[in-house]
């Protein structure tokens, strides 16, 4: 099981969920992502996307301007 990281600092709607989406092709089922980001929309888009494609929000967390979601990559 890997852990990875994306920084979508500084990217807007929808540039954060297409470069989440790109991220999670290259890895495998059970894998952590953790995706960075300054939107603070990417709060309610990514985890409607993962409900979408079958991932699981592990944990998200805000602070200081930055916005972090945490998923466990699903089946494809």
């Amino acid at each position: 099981m890997a852990t990875e990281t994306l920084n979508a600092r500084r990217l807007l709607c929808p540039l954060p969920v297409i470069r989440t989406q790109d991220k999670v092709k290259q890895l495998q089922p059970g894998d952590i992502l953790e995706v960075v980001g300054t939107d603070p929309g990417i709060m309610q888009d990514i985890p409607a996307w993962c409900r979408i494609n079958g991932h699981q929000v592990l944990e998200t967390k805000s602070g200081d301007y930055e916005y972090t979601i945490i998923l466990a990559v699903g089946e494809p």
